[in-house]
């Protein structure tokens, strides 16, 4: 469920903009994020599953205004559309598949050699001189 979400934010500068900007764009779940309104006062964030009473708290902490001004569920036709028509095309590779299949390859991983070990000779070890 994508929701679109316009926050009234007191932005007086280019640096409150781009770190009112930063924040909501690290909330998560955003997918954009824009300035409205010739003011430039006005966050849009358009994203899935983002908490708006989080997001205006963040706000508030950096930025000290900051208010919800409308919520709005986001419903797109073109993406029934899409999955309609990928259901279809789904059936159709199926019936596809049914009359041709690919050759079937498999990889097997390489062993890793054993571990070599060392065997030294009890004489060749240097002794201690005291003795």
């Amino acid at each position: 469920m994508q929701q679109k979400m316009v926050l009234k934010v007191q932005m007086n500068c280019e640096k409150c903009r781009t770190q009112a900007l930063r924040i909501a764009a690290a909330s998560q779940g955003v997918t954009s994020v824009a300035i409205q309104r010739q003011e430039k006062d006005e966050l849009m964030v358009v994203g899935d599953g983002v908490d708006s009473v989080k997001l205006t708290r963040c706000l508030r902490k950096k930025l000290h205004y900051a208010t919800i001004l409308t919520i709005e569920e986001i419903k797109d036709e073109k993406k029934e559309e899409k999955k309609e028509k990928k259901k279809e095309e789904k059936k159709e590779e199926k019936k596809d598949d049914e009359k041709y299949t690919s050759p079937y390859y498999v990889c097997y991983p390489s062993y890793p050699m054993p571990p070599q070990i060392m065997v030294q000779d009890p004489c060749q070890c240097q002794a201690c001189s005291i003795l």
